[in-house]
């Protein structure tokens, strides 16, 4: 997510000693005071500062009054090779303290940092996080939607044909989809998703999280291209796409469900989440529970 600060009032923090390691920090994704205190205390404590845009680092840093001093920074991105991970974890070897920050938001989630978080742990190596910020939880708390399941699938490929493959094999899944998107591709995701996954999907459309002009639209998919037209979006999209109803699963379906969760849970159990999971009564799943493990008895 575009990392826009709108706020510029300095917010106190700590120089705290650090231990070796690479600390992982969540960053605001449009409102510059949703910084924690500690990520903020881990900024202007660190012996290196890595980050997924530097400029974007720089900026949070001088708006919350962190100087940079002769600290390095190491740019670390979609892009970057093993060399750049090398400089890193080279950094800690040598006993010092690495803060890691995407351009927006909590590293790792859509965003870089895979990669080094793997090299860490397969070395053996310290590694934290800083929590805070993410537009996937944000999006989820202003919705509207289910949020008791969710499954986040970031960005879709931009090709039609790609997208629609992907919705495809999301399209079962019983718990609200989260999905990113840009403003240039939320009109053909739409499309696709009133095709793939039917007009009857409610949508909610999340933009400008946490900004001034932060907005929520909902609807089918063809709902929301008609509240669209015309307009111009900017930033990146939170997309959530309601959970497949009751009445829209099969038979078959359902009981697939079931038996999968009757694998791992009691039977009561497993017919609470799957009623959950499809909108449908708890009394019916659960007699249709019991009738199935006649079946497999």
């Amino acid at each position: 997510m575009n990392h826009e600060p709108d706020e510029t009032r300095p917010t106190a923090y700590r120089t705290v000693p650090l231990t070796a390691g690479l600390y992982l920090c969540a960053v605001p994704i449009g409102n510059a005071r949703d910084v924690t205190l500690r990520t903020l205390d881990i900024l202007a404590s660190a012996d290196v500062i890595a980050a997924e845009d530097t400029r974007t680092a720089r900026k949070l840093m001088d708006i919350h009054g962190i100087p940079i001093g002769r600290r390095r920074m190491i740019a670390y991105h979609d892009h970057s090779g093993e060399a750049t991970r090398e400089k890193i974890l080279d950094a800690v070897v040598e006993g010092q303290s690495v803060a890691y920050v995407s351009e927006a938001g909590t590293p790792l989630v859509a965003d870089p940092g895979y990669k080094l978080a793997a090299a860490f742990r397969d070395l053996g190596l310290p590694l934290t996080a800083a929590p805070g910020a993410s537009a996937v939880l944000a999006a989820l708390t202003v919705a509207g939607l289910p949020s008791d399941a969710f499954h986040f699938a970031g960005f879709l490929p931009a090709g039609s044909a790609a997208r629609r493959r992907a919705l495809e094999a999301l399209q079962d899944v019983a718990a609200t989809l989260v999905l990113y998107e840009s403003p240039k591709r939320i009109y053909g995701l739409l499309t696709d998703l009133g095709q793939v996954l039917g007009e009857s999907r409610e949508v909610a459309l999340c933009r400008e999280l946490t900004k001034k002009f932060e907005e929520v639209l909902r609807g089918t998919p063809e709902a929301l291209l008609e509240q669209l037209d015309g307009r111009s979006l900017k930033g990146e999209l939170v997309v959530l796409v309601g959970r497949r109803t009751g009445a829209e699963l099969d038979e078959d379906a359902v009981q697939q469900a079931l038996r999968s969760a009757m694998q791992t849970m009691r039977i009561k159990d497993a017919a609470t989440a799957v009623a959950g999971a499809t909108g449908r009564p708890r009394r019916d799943i659960y007699q249709l529970a019991l009738s199935l493990k006649e079946e497999d008895d």
